[in-house]
């Protein structure tokens, strides 16, 4: 289960970072980090990578298909538990299946502590009313289709790209890792190797009786 180390990499990266731009303060332990303020941008490279800080209560990318911020920590809860389960059933198989599992698990319980966390410490409500940072801002070549104009990518985080990158690589490898499962069959099995046959002493016996008919008489 060391795959999980990946998991509470990308967790702690993700926390940390958020962290950063939304800021912290615990006078107890004299902590006090001022943050971004909200809607603000610091160009990273240009106006190609910004760090712009802004929060939503929906899925990755700021998709927001209805149901409010208790369903989705809710599908969260349960999807990460299903994919610990499943990573433990499957911890003996190949890495190419178990990775990309360990990065999705670390992206949904990133965004899972901001929904579940941030409204309880952050603004003195209860849990489940958080808000999931996203920070991460990059620019992205105009698309106008159907009446839909893109012209930079939806603001994003570590979480959301961790999601993103694991269910690419699970769909790269999935099909690797079911053909590495199949069965041998005879179609796989080596050609036109000769077939060595060492005989037994009663076959020896057998075959000098053949070759002597007159010995019995």
């Amino acid at each position: 289960m060391r795959v999980l180390f990946v998991t509470l990499s990308i967790v702690v990266a993700d926390q940390v970072t958020k962290l950063v731009v939304k800021g912290l303060a615990i006078p107890s332990l004299g902590i006090h980090w001022e943050g971004m303020r909200y809607g603000s941008s610091i160009p990273v490279l240009g106006d190609f990578l910004r760090w712009t800080y802004i929060e939503n209560s929906g899925m990755a990318f700021g998709i927001d298909p209805g149901g409010g911020k208790f369903f989705f920590s809710i599908f969260s809860i349960i999807a990460s538990i299903a994919i610990l389960i499943y990573l433990y059933k499957a911890r003996n198989e190949s890495l190419t299946l178990r990775l990309p599992l360990a990065m999705i698990l670390g992206g949904a319980v990133g965004n899972l502590i901001d929904r579940m966390f941030y409204g309880l410490f952050f603004e003195g409500g209860s849990l489940f009313t958080g808000r999931v940072v996203d920070f991460i801002d990059v620019d992205f070549f105009n698309i106008n289709f159907l009446g839909i104009h893109i012209s930079r990518w939806p603001v994003f985080n570590i979480a959301d790209a961790s999601v993103t990158v694991g269910v690419i690589l699970l769909l790269l490898f999935s099909h690797k890792v079911m053909r590495d499962k199949e069965p041998l069959t005879l179609s796989d099995s080596p050609r036109n190797e000769p077939i060595q046959f060492t005989p037994s002493s009663s076959d020896i016996v057998t075959a000098q009786e053949h070759s002597n008919p007159d010995r019995h008489i």
